[in-house]
């Protein structure tokens, strides 16, 4: 057992060949120490820093590799080989170093401060809380520091005004939240995003710690772990004064004629007196005079309603302002709807020509049809206040004739309501009117994408952006460039520039609009200044539309008027190059800086703007936007073609000539074209739609693509069909009203909303009821009614904000299916039924992430100096020692494997003479002669034997080997040859030889 320890041992650690003396181990000392020492050093210097320590173990190893160089045989010499076992031991440190993960460590003592400042509909004015984030940044950040400062605003969502930099230039709010709601969480999560990971993080809170939705405990653990503190700065308040409406009860089934009571609740802190005032459709009904208690009241009014429609009521309490806190919880709105005969909502443009739509009217008055006309301006803004209304037609209206929330109101109509929807061609509809990448065009059967129409001219827009002094001025400019590159045809290009941090430059020179979505993040995180000059800006501008092919190419500016004007010469260029330029001057300081920017549109072509409201900025980019796309008009006569058979065309043979439509696309396979344009020369396969429809939602939609005026369609004027053509269409696409036994109520509780639908189908039987409520943001949630009584089923459903809420009740069982309607007001947002402020909320997100509660005095609290520490931040380097690792392994086996004949390399240097060396050879030479004396000598002494008959003799066309030792007498103590003994070779003996010198020795 010893014996194979033993014979283990020496395989790992085999006998040296010669005497080993201590001054053999100064380089294994040595390497060990400065191995040691550089770990050590770099490691607690923090230069370094090694994620997995154990793995420096490694270099246990060695005194082993120490041991096999000293008692191996190298046969180098001295010095050469202490080299190579330094080469060799440093590889081995480096290995062990790159199996632990080395990481550099970088230390910076800057500190990166976000503010995060509450300005939720709670707050009821954030003006303090920003004078102390000013003061702070300004007047106590620590001098010769890079220390950063940014700013985010928060409600129901957290929006960036300034990112974390060294200088902070806040002059007003840019972003817009919804205020309606606070959502913590998500703040705090946005601000540790912003800050950047090298610095020292610490995010300021300045709210009242309501929070209305989110979860703190995760993002709190979240900031610990990465050490970002978060300091709080309360904002107390305490209302002991308040008085609000809760609700508006209205009656859901009502029948024309018949009395029913409108519910008005009322809660208060305190008691008091008040007057309540009942409207129905902004006309005060009632008034009374009441004295409410503490705690919740109920008073009611009696309402009668005599003709079917839409009816909204909104009951307000008038209370003094020393019982009263918040006003913006004194109004409560409610509506009912009475369902009477179908009507036809026609939308006319104000300023347009009346036979746009005057025949057209008629026709529908001839079908035995209730038509009502308005004007664009006046809509209505929410779905509901359309349920009259069977189908809504547009006629030649522009886009910038309505707001968002009046084509979102068509659009829920239409999805949600089921409502039928028209629009009728002409200079100002589809895409010329502005309607591209809108709800317009997601709820009609076409497309305003005409980007297959060979014939189409491209054109070219530039945009100018100029800081702008009015509050949220330089959003207003990024949103309302969005909006009109959306009316761009998507083969049309449009190119942004603005004065910025580094000068005047393009934020993306003159790009297909098709790529609205890539474009959108770079306008959103532009940063625009104040230009000096209107000369370098549109000079950059006039080169970059010269550089583009488009047939058409327009200049829009936004600007206070304050810029330098550029020189005749450059508007002389503008001009011979037919690029016309529209002003836009917003909050102009009067005098020259309007004449300037007029001159320069008028002489250009353009249009000059002077609006007083920002509101009205979008309309007029729109309205811009809009003089690329008149190439989509197609002014020719010809034949509409039947391309599908439909209901419409029932009873109509021929149809008469047409003048002209706008160019669209269908919706493919979706769509159902019925009427197409003669496929042109150029591309016989492409039929331009003239009538389309297909479902949309609950509701059917309609383009019809030419007109019904004098313009192009003067032919149909004088068709006897015209007016069987227009109802037809009308029954196609318009509500059908169906007589259900399902009824629905809705109400809120709380946060939440109640929807309830009840069965009075005369056959009892279970119902699979599901509901669908749509409300504010374009948010809607489905949800599944549970019975809660014979013929009763009800579900709740949390509010997610305020405003306008519809729901779509659907009851199925077997081929039964029966659909009801209902909604409700949300009026005020829930933050204002929020009292007092929430310390409790703040001081926990103070302890859990190391933070502390402000003062609200700047220099007590010392921001920047408090908990001061600088940041440590690492990053793998392993990468570097590789290559290490890599140039090493050569030159390890070089140190061992090569000889360098020094005297020619100085010679190739030019530091001697040039001679062949025959030193190495020499002593190569001299030694191959010393082992061929002592080989001679070795076989005098014991000569080998005579070949017996088993040898192998070598063939004729070999030399006849000769023995060394030929003709010398034969040893005495040789066995003598017999013939009965067997044959050995000369291998054998000589292998007998050895094994016998092995042993003597």
């Amino acid at each position: 057992m010893m014996n194979k320890l033993r014979r283990i041992f020496t395989s790992f650690f085999p006998m040296s060949r010669r005497p080993i003396r201590w001054r053999d181990t100064w380089p294994l000392f040595v390497f060990l120490i400065v191995f040691g020492v550089a770990c050590f050093g770099l490691e607690y210097g923090h230069y370094l820093m090694f994620a997995r320590p154990l793995m420096l173990g490694l270099i246990v190893f060695a005194p082993w590799i120490w041991w096999m160089h000293v008692t191996g045989y190298a046969g180098l010499p001295r010095g050469r080989a202490t080299v190579a076992l330094l080469t060799r031991l440093t590889l081995l440190g480096l290995l062990s170093m790159v199996l632990a993960e080395p990481r550099s460590v970088k230390t910076m003592d800057v500190m990166s401060i976000v503010f995060a400042l509450d300005v939720s509909d709670s707050i009821y004015s954030p003006d303090d809380a920003l004078n102390y984030v000013v003061q702070t940044v300004q007047n106590q950040r620590p001098k010769g520091k890079s220390d950063q400062a940014g700013l985010i605003i928060f409600g129901k969502t957290p929006a960036c005004e300034l990112s974390p930099s060294m200088s902070f230039p806040f002059e007003a709010f840019n972003s817009q939240v919804d205020r309606g709601a606070t959502n913590i969480e998500q703040t705090l999560s946005y601000a540790g995003a912003l800050l950047p990971e090298d610095y020292q993080g610490k995010v300021v809170l300045i709210s009242d710690g309501v929070q209305t939705e989110g979860n703190l405990s995760r993002i709190l653990d979240d900031l610990k772990g990465r050490g970002v503190v978060v300091d709080v700065l309360p904002i107390d308040y305490s209302y002991s004064n308040e008085v609000w409406l809760e609700r508006l009860d209205l009656p859901q089934g009502v029948k024309l004629g018949e009395t029913y009571e409108a519910g008005m609740l009322v809660k208060s802190l305190n008691d008091g007196k008040g007057k309540l005032v009942l409207r129905e459709n902004g006309n005060v009904i009632a008034e009374q005079e009441v004295e409410y208690k503490e705690g919740t009241n109920r008073y009611t009014v009696p309402i009668t309603l005599r003709t079917a429609g839409y009816y909204e009521y909104t009951a307000s309490i008038e209370v003094p302002k020393a019982q009263d806190s918040l006003p913006q919880n004194n109004t409560v709105l409610n509506y009912v709807f009475v369902e009477g005969e179908g009507k036809v909502l026609l939308v006319t443009d104000g300023s347009g020509d009346r036979r746009d739509w005057e025949l057209l009217e008629k026709a529908i008055r001839d079908g035995e049809r209730a038509v009502e006309r308005i004007d664009g301006v006046d809509m209505p803004r929410d779905a509901t206040s359309l349920m009259p209304y069977d189908c809504i037609i547009f006629v030649n209206v522009p886009h910038d004739e309505f707001d968002v929330q009046q084509l979102q109101a068509v659009r829920d109509a239409v999805y949600n309501l089921g409502a039928g929807f028209v629009m009728v061609g002409g200079a100002n509809s589809f895409g010329p009117g502005g309607y591209h990448r809108t709800v317009i065009e997601e709820i009609l059967p076409v497309t305003m994408d005409v980007s297959q129409k060979k014939v189409l001219p491209k054109g070219a827009l530039a945009i100018i952006l100029h800081s702008c002094e009015f509050p949220e001025g330089n959003t207003w400019g990024k949103r309302i460039t969005k909006q009109a590159i959306k009316v761009l045809g998507a083969q049309d290009e449009v190119g942004v520039l603005a004065y910025t941090e580094t000068g005047e430059k393009w934020l993306f020179e003159p790009t297909p609009a098709a790529n609205y979505e890539q474009l959108v993040p770079i306008i959103n995180g532009a940063t625009i200044g104040d230009m000096p000059s209107f000369q370098n800006t549109m000079q950059i501008g006039l080169k970059g539309l010269l550089k583009s092919d488009a047939a058409t190419r327009h200049m829009i500016i936004l600007s206070d008027g304050d810029p330098q004007p550029p020189t005749p010469a450059l508007i002389k260029d503008f001009i011979d190059n037919k690029i016309s330029v529209s002003m836009v001057a917003i909050f102009p300081h009067g005098g020259l800086e309007i004449s300037k920017m007029q001159s320069v549109a008028e002489v250009t072509g353009g249009r000059y703007y002077f609006p007083e409201d920002p509101n009205q900025l979008p309309a007029i980019f729109i309205k811009e936007s809009k003089t690329l796309k008149r190439s989509m008009l197609q002014n020719k006569v010809f034949t509409p073609e039947v391309a599908f058979p439909s209901p419409i065309l029932k009873g109509i043979d021929g149809l008469p000539e047409l003048k002209g439509y706008v160019i669209t696309t269908a919706k493919g396979d979706l769509a159902m074209t019925i009427l197409t344009a003669p496929p042109d020369a150029e591309d016989a396969d492409s039929q331009d739609p003239i009538l389309s429809v297909w479902q949309h939602g609950l509701g059917k939609t309609a383009a019809f693509t030419s007109d019904f005026s004098t313009n192009w369609g003067e032919h149909w004027q004088k068709w006897d069909h015209f007016q069987p053509f227009v109802k037809q269409l009308l029954t196609d696409v318009s509500r059908v009203k169906k007589d259900g036994h399902l009824r629905m109520s809705t109400h809120t509780s709380g946060g939440d909303a109640v929807i309830v639908v009840e069965d009075f189908h005369p056959e009892e039987g279970f119902l699979q009821v599901t509901a669908k409520l749509a409300g504010p943001n374009e948010k809607s949630e489905i949800v599944t009614l549970k019975q809660v009584a014979p013929r009763r089923y009800q579900a709740t459903v949390p509010l997610w904000g305020h405003g306008r809420y519809h729901a779509i009740g659907q009851g199925t069982a077997g081929e039964r299916k029966d659909v009801a309607f209902g909604g409700f007001i949300v009026p005020y947002s829930p933050e204002y039924l929020r009292f007092r402020s929430n310390r409790q909320t703040l001081q926990e997100v103070a302890d859990r992430t190391n933070g502390r509660v402000l003062s609200g005095d700047p220099e007590k609290d010392d921001i920047y100096r408090h908990g001061r520490a600088a940041k440590r931040s690492t990053k793998p380097i392993f990468d570097w020692f590789l290559i290490a690792l890599a140039i090493l392994v050569p030159l390890d086996v070089a140190m061992r494997r090569i000889q360098l004949d020094l005297g020619a390399i100085k010679a190739a240097l030019g530091f001697g003479r040039r001679t062949a060396s025959t030193a190495t050879m020499g002593a190569l030479l001299q030694a191959k002669e010393s082992a061929t004396a002592a080989l001679k000598s070795r076989r005098e002494e014991r000569p080998l034997p005579p070949p017996t008959a088993g040898t192998v003799l070598p063939r004729p066309s070999q030399k006849p080997a000769t023995p060394p030792n030929a003709g010398s007498p034969k040893p005495p103590d040789a066995p003598a040859e017999t013939s009965d003994r067997p044959a050995v070779s000369t291998t054998e003996r000589l292998l007998a030889m050895k094994r016998k010198r092995d042993e003597e020795k």
